[in-house]
């Protein structure tokens, strides 16, 4: 089991870096129980589980937390709990009586954590909002694209996951650290919009340095220099190259027979375009197999670009075992690795509600308890 052995998390289903998290959390060792709502709760064949991979590794109780003895439901879990994780907007649990107060009256080493866009407070706090709209006011999306393009949004990995599901997880992992010192818990206010300015912060050194230029696609990590980009092959394929260091130059241009002397300008921005024209017509003369059996496992910083389908059958991804079949679904494995405590998916996705009945009996519930809540509503 992973080094989170032993925590429980309790989980406020939501939607993109909430469940990520927990994800993250129980591919860790930690036990997390997702409270569904008991409106979502329809059954389902445990013997065929939800095709929803980021639902993995945890069980699922169905509560209606608009009911008080639903309320208290979840109290009675957070009683028994190390963590709680929440994805709704400013003020919502509060108004549900599960707010930070509520559940640390309940238990005082709980660890409240909070995901939002925009945060708990500030001009945007009340409002709707997606990865596209975080990124864009932390000044992450603007930089990204092409010379002359508009910004490219990176899918919602730098929102979403980066900024949040990873910053949420890291968050909780250290107040459950320092809880074990002070043996009291807090409130982790976990907003996309900083996480994803914090991911910014190389380049606000770069800016700061006078190295980075505003221009958008002009520098060398925004496709702007010809030795770090994707490059189309003659099948179609494409290749990325990253060859920065002098030392991973000399043997791109080596490798790719880059004769032209204008390519000892590695560094002169000016020559930049017209280098990237000379490299794309190179790549161009050779199919993505012939450009992998060149240049795989050389210096040039080199790889194929991989589908999703693609990347769980290349040889690296294989020996490593990074990606895992489970229920018919090919995906990510448990990361990090640890000598020890190695992570584990610990089961397959619940149905909303599939464990209810096992997890009341844990919180100390008899049989007629919970056919009490269950006819009044409060479960499902």
């Amino acid at each position: 089991m992973g080094p989170l052995q032993g925590i429980r998390i309790i989980e406020l289903a939501g939607i993109g870096p909430g469940p990520f998290c927990a994800m993250v959390l129980s591919d860790l060792g930690a036990e997390v129980i997702r409270v569904d709502r008991a409106g979502a709760v329809r059954g389902g064949d445990p013997e065929t589980p939800p095709r929803d991979i980021t639902l993995r590794g945890r069980r699922s109780i169905g509560v209606d937390l608009k009911s008080p003895d639903g309320v208290e439901t979840l109290l009675k879990l957070v009683e028994s709990a190390d963590g709680l994780m929440e994805g709704f907007r400013p003020g919502v649990t509060e108004r549900l009586g599960i707010g930070p107060d509520d559940c640390l009256a309940r238990n005082p080493k709980l660890v409240y954590g909070r995901m939002t866009g925009w945060g708990q407070d500030g001009p945007y706090s009340q409002a709707a909002g997606h990865d596209i709209n975080y990124i864009s006011l932390a000044g992450a999306l603007e930089p990204m694209g092409r010379a002359g393009e508009k910004p490219v949004p990176p899918l919602n990995l730098v929102g979403d996951y980066g900024g949040g599901g990873m910053f949420l997880a890291l968050g909780m992992v250290a107040a459950l650290l320092e809880s074990t010192r002070s043996g009291r818990g807090q409130v982790v206010d976990v907003a996309m919009v900083d996480g994803a300015a914090t991911l910014m912060t190389m380049f606000h050194a770069l800016t700061a340095m006078g190295v980075w230029n505003p221009e958008r696609g002009t520098n060398m990590l925004d496709t702007g220099a010809h030795y770090y980009d994707v490059y189309e092959c003659a099948d179609g394929g494409l290749i990325s190259i990253g060859s920065i260091e002098p030392q991973f130059y000399a043997e791109l241009v080596r490798i790719a027979e880059l004769d032209d002397p204008q390519f000892e300008k590695q560094q002169s921005r000016s020559e930049w375009p017209e280098l990237k024209r000379k490299v794309e017509a190179v790549f161009k003369t050779k199919t993505r197999d012939e450009w992998c059996s060149l240049m795989e496992h050389t210096d040039v910083c080199f790889a194929p670009v991989l589908s999703l389908e693609e990347a769980p059958k290349h040889p690296h991804n294989v020996a490593r075992q990074t990606f895992v079949e489970r229920d018919g679904i090919m995906q990510p494995a448990p990361a990090p690795r640890f000598s020890r405590t190695a992570p584990e998916i610990q089961r397959s996705p619940s149905h909303p509600g599939q464990q209810t009945d096992e997890i009341l009996a844990e919180i100390g519930l008899d049989d007629a308890a919970i056919a009490s809540l269950r006819a009044a509503g409060a479960v499902a």
